[in-house]
């Protein structure tokens, strides 16, 4: 193996690593602490969290009639909630912690106030994703979520005047939310287009999209259910072949790399220093080890 490049945006974003000090602060308290769903998407994170007595509470726990989080303190987690299971939580006589992280959060404003304008709202990303699924519930009903061009190409305004507001995902990626919002333009609605993808997501796409193209193997650590991680993998595979997602060090085949005269590592928001630090020493070493 030749030459290995860590990624200077590889790592928590500035959400993520928020929503996470959040947590550790509240364990400190010494009182009980859950967090309403993942606090992010990386199970090494959530299974530390359990160790240390937090326990995750999913949407349809805090709907049952059986759910008592008296004296409980209540995380949201950093990809915020539905406003109608905000509400929920109010009425438990708990303590919420709300760790949405302030892009989202951005974007919760930026819907409300163009569907009360009368604006149709389209919301570019994964319709399965929490964070899309707590914007869409700002909507006032007028929120629809497009996937990819055909769904765009299918989309027609609901109100008269053909206002249409678009906002993305924030780990959308930059270069097809343009496009998307290129075939709308055409079709002479009157469109406002928000670029709501974080600046961090934005840097690390356009970085692992340069390191690819100049490594021959590529290694994208992160979470399976990360959203970003996945787009980061999407990317570095449309520009370097032998793309490899893993989560950890215990996930990586060393013989794929062996060949490697150059190395990228990349990693998702979402993915702690500790494993991050951990695949790069391991593919330093084998590269130590193999020039020796």
């Amino acid at each position: 193996m030749g030459k290995v490049t860590l990624a200077k945006t590889a790592g928590f974003c500035f959400g993520v690593s928020r929503a996470v000090e959040m947590v550790y602060k509240e364990i400190e308290k010494g009182k009980k602490v859950v967090t309403l769903g993942p606090i992010i998407h990386n199970e090494e994170v959530v299974a530390d969290l359990e160790k240390k007595g937090v326990s995750v509470i999913t949407e349809d726990d805090l709907r049952g009639e059986s759910c008592d989080l008296r004296g409980t303190t209540v995380v949201i987690r950093s990809h915020g909630i539905p406003a109608d299971a905000y509400e929920l939580l109010q009425n438990k006589n708990c303590h919420i912690v709300d760790s949405t992280c302030p892009f989202v959060k951005k974007i919760h404003d930026t819907v409300q106030k163009y569907a009360a304008k009368g604006y149709d709202i389209i919301i570019v990303g994964s319709r399965e994703h929490p964070e899309v699924q707590g914007i869409v519930s700002r909507c006032m009903s007028r929120g629809t979520v497009a996937e990819n061009e055909e769904e765009i190409r299918l989309f027609k305004p609901a109100n008269l005047e053909k206002k249409v507001c678009v906002v993305a995902q924030t780990t959308f990626n930059y270069k097809k939310f343009k496009e998307l919002v290129e075939i709308l333009s055409k079709k002479g609605y009157d469109i406002i287009a928000e670029n709501t993808i974080c600046n961090a997501t934005a840097e690390r796409q356009l970085e692992a999209g340069r390191l690819a193209a100049d490594s021959d193997a590529m290694i994208v650590i992160g979470g399976k259910n990360s959203s970003n991680s996945r787009k980061l993998y999407e990317i570095s595979k449309n520009q370097c072949e032998n793309t490899y997602f893993i989560q950890t060090l215990a996930d990586l085949d060393m013989e794929c790399i062996r060949s490697s005269t150059s190395l990228g590592i990349t990693a998702g928001a979402s993915t702690p220093k500790n494993i991050i630090q951990e695949v790069l020493t391991a593919c330093q070493k084998k590269e130590v080890l193999e020039n020796y």
